[in-house]
């Protein structure tokens, strides 16, 4: 890749963008804005992009699911947390525990681990092994009786992750 080409590459309005977000975020990890954490943060959000290869028009998000995604696991940390806390505070012990399989549809490493983050950072339900062979999950609940419904939405944060998180299956890692 030529010098023009590459600086072409980094002043397109969505590489723009993405620069700008891993500059601000390279800023709160320092805890402050200054010249220096700004420079330097250029400097790394420019290496990162142009060593992980990442080329125009590829590897995008789209921000409608995504924004899908996120609020449902915003939601589930919420409700989750509040079963939880419920069921630690309340004498009885009503968790009757269980581990189930879930099969996700998921074709990709990327969309895998997206998945398992959004269900292992939600209290109550954690995961407790994957196949990447062939996507399937095995999660830990708390509640045996919600099974069904928990497989439900899994199969929906999967489908949010795959339609927000495009992949190009040239360079993915499919799992099949």
């Amino acid at each position: 890749m030529n010098l023009g080409r590459t600086v072409r590459a980094l002043l397109m309005p969505r590489r723009v963008l993405t620069l700008a977000l891993l500059v601000a975020a390279w800023c709160a990890l320092w805890g402050s804005v200054s010249v220096a954490n700004i420079l330097s943060g250029v400097l790394a959000a420019v290496t990162v992009t142009l060593v992980a290869g990442i080329q125009p028009g590829r590897g995008h998000v789209r921000l409608l699911p995504m924004l899908q995604f996120l609020w449902l696991v915003t939601i589930d940390l919420v409700v989750s947390t509040v079963d939880v806390a419920w069921e630690i505070l309340t004498p009885t012990d009503h968790s009757d525990e269980a581990i189930i399989a879930v099969d996700t549809g998921i074709e990709t490493r990327a969309h895998l681990l997206a998945l398992v983050v959004a269900i292992t950072v939600t209290p109550g339900t954690a995961v407790v092994d994957s196949d990447v062979g062939t996507g399937r999950l095995y999660l830990h609940l708390l509640h045996a009786d919600k099974a069904d419904e928990i497989a439900a939405h899994v199969q929906r944060l999967a489908d949010l992750a795959g339609r927000a998180l495009p992949v190009d299956a040239d360079r993915e890692e499919v799992l099949t």
